[in-house]
């Protein structure tokens, strides 16, 4: 089973997502090829579940999605990756990822290459195997990761801005790593990595989780402008605490 099979999206990550893909929808009428979208931040902060949130709002307006996960593309699998981690806490950082591999798969999707090869995590056999995907009819890539704010054929770049110190209570409640005292100091070198990477966005998902433009965001400096609805974006207040996942 894939872990992102037991991802829960709750009602903020929805409400959220549902504005995303609004914008998403408008720029998409603007380019005839697949609109690149990323979602980074650190770990705990929503990435997976605005994804799998986005993706499906963009489903039911029958616009052709695919979810490119930074997680496919770790040099090692989970538990190899996570050993080589306690080893050399050097080791974590963008080179742990094959950030330049991923870029090249969503060139070659927005490229419409027909057959793309690409690697998949067998969680369940801590694994990497290669599978073929079809980049046939697929209107927008949804790539998420922590990292993925930095690679070249992204289109729009969107960031959640919440540290790992915020997101402490739902990463204990999810439950996907131990947490412990090395954990806090992986997330913590994450965090010094990726700080600079929220200048870089075209939208920001602030501590509210409330949607935030850049003001100069290329993205959106073009005509026609957007439509009423997305240059007055609604407040979104997310619950004090994360429900449990059922």
């Amino acid at each position: 089973m894939n872990s992102r099979e037991k991802i829960t999206a709750f009602e903020h990550h929805r409400r959220v997502a549902d504005q995303i893909a609004e914008i998403i929808i408008t720029l998409l009428s603007r380019q005839e090829e697949p609109l690149a979208v990323s979602i980074a931040g650190e770990s705990g902060s929503g990435k997976s579940e605005v994804s799998m949130a986005l993706r499906d709002t963009l489903t039911r307006s029958a616009i052709a999605t695919m979810l490119l996960p930074q997680d496919d593309y770790f040099f090692y699998a989970p538990r190899a990756n996570e050993a080589k981690r306690r080893q050399d806490i050097g080791w974590v950082g963008m080179n742990e990822v094959l950030l330049d591999a991923l870029d090249l798969c969503i060139g070659a999707i927005k490229a419409r290459q027909p057959h793309i090869i690409k690697p998949r995590v067998v969680y369940a056999e801590d694994r990497i195997i290669e599978e073929a995907i079809s980049s046939e009819g697929i209107q927008v890539i949804i790539v998420d990761g922590t990292y993925t704010t930095t690679l070249g054929n992204i289109d729009v770049r969107v960031f959640i801005d919440l540290d790992y110190m915020a997101t402490r209570e739902f990463r204990w409640i999810r439950a996907r790593e131990v947490q412990d005292e090395f954990l806090e100091q992986v997330l913590a070198i994450e965090h010094e990595i990726i700080g600079s990477h929220r200048e870089k966005a075209d939208i920001i998902i602030n501590r509210d989780f409330k949607l935030e433009i850049h003001a100069r965001s290329p993205v959106f400096r073009v005509e026609p402008p957007m439509t009423p609805s997305v240059n007055t974006l609604l407040p979104i207040q997310p619950p004090a605490v994360y429900p449990a996942p059922a």
